[in-house]
């Protein structure tokens, strides 16, 4: 049993029970960068596991170039903790067809999936997966997000801990990206705030990992936005950022800033994903999107030495994680305030 069975038994659950969290990893540049993903930790809690299409694997990537990832999970309402997580990624791409059905299992059954399966299935695209193994190095939490501006709760893994490398990666360069839409960062700006999404910024700590943490109290500003940050998050309180609204909406830039008060300076967006703002685009996606996903799915095969994935023709049983992840939202939803 991992050690993490250690900490607060409402820290434990929401780590259990949870679905999405913040993943942020490093570019190449150094830039953080933070993904909403859904996750599945393993039962003994020794990895936080979670995944990224075959077919858009800039994150896998980034975290087998340098294996310091952060996490955050939020509870939701008043009361809930939330939970900050600098760890060791090992990327696992040495057989996708596994990976398709464990991902399957601990999600589809789970209600990501809004069609019915006999469509769903044929999203090889998405279903094609590269996990992510998250070791932990360091756990923050607050058992209460209202004190978010106190010093954190802190477990860190003991001396002499083993993190797993990634499985070699693949020969030959990764393929190139589709050239999705881009929009200049003004008029994305617009829609984000327009759409009341939360947002995430994202540092990097002393430690070398990133970290991201909901900010409050948005406002476009010239250069950027101006927001208010928990000044309990271990940070730089300077130096290259992201803000994403949810994934849909990623600006890079510089923050700056003391305390709660902070700012970013915007120089670029991300490029936007049609499935992220359409969920549509993910399970009937247009002839166009299909045909770039597909074309970039099969030359991260190729250059793995792999088959296509099968797709099962019945959905897989869900594991006792995901049976647990579905029951915790069941009876979130059926108390909103906790």
């Amino acid at each position: 049993m991992s050690r993490l069975s250690e900490l607060p038994e409402k820290v434990v659950e929401l780590i259990r029970s949870a679905t999405v969290l913040e993943f942020a990893t490093l570019s190449a540049a150094q830039t953080p960068i933070d993904t909403p993903v859904l996750y599945f930790p393993t039962e003994d809690l020794s990895s936080i596991d979670l995944a990224t299409g075959l077919a858009y694997p800039a994150k896998a990537e980034r975290a087998r170039r340098n294996p310091k990832v952060g996490l955050l999970i939020e509870g939701r309402g008043p009361g809930a903790p939330t939970v900050s997580i600098a760890g060791m990624a090992a990327v696992r791409d040495a057989d996708i067809q596994a990976n398709a059905l464990r991902y399957i299992a601990e999600t589809a059954s789970g209600g990501a999936v809004i069609v019915p399966w006999s469509v769903a299935r044929q999203a090889v695209w998405y279903w094609s997966r590269i996990i992510v193994a998250v070791k932990p190095v360091r756990v923050m939490w607050w058992t209460d997000q209202s004190q978010m501006d106190r010093p954190p709760e802190v477990w860190r893994a003991p001396d002499g801990t083993s993190f797993p490398a990634s499985d070699p990666s693949p020969p030959g360069k990764v393929s190139a990206g589709p050239e999705w839409p881009q929009p200049p960062w003004p008029e994305l700006a617009a829609t984000a705030m327009a759409s009341g999404m939360p947002a995430h910024l994202t540092l990097v700590d002393d430690e070398g990992f990133p970290l991201p943490f909901r900010v409050e109290d948005i406002a476009r500003t010239e250069e950027g936005f101006a927001f208010r940050a928990p000044s309990g998050a271990p940070w730089k309180r300077g130096g290259k950022a992201t803000l994403s609204f949810e994934g849909r909406a990623t600006f890079v830039g510089v923050a700056s800033g003391e305390g709660r008060t902070m700012k970013l300076a915007v120089e670029r967006t991300l490029p936007i994903l049609p499935m992220v703002v359409d969920l549509q685009e993910l399970w009937t996606p247009g002839e166009d999107t299909r045909a770039r996903l597909m074309g970039r799915l099969k030359q991260e095969l190729e250059r793995r030495g792999q088959p296509i994935p099968e797709i099962p023709q019945e959905m897989p049983a869900p594991t006792a994680g995901a049976q647990r992840r579905t029951a915790y939202r069941a009876a979130q939803a059926g108390n909103p305030a906790g």
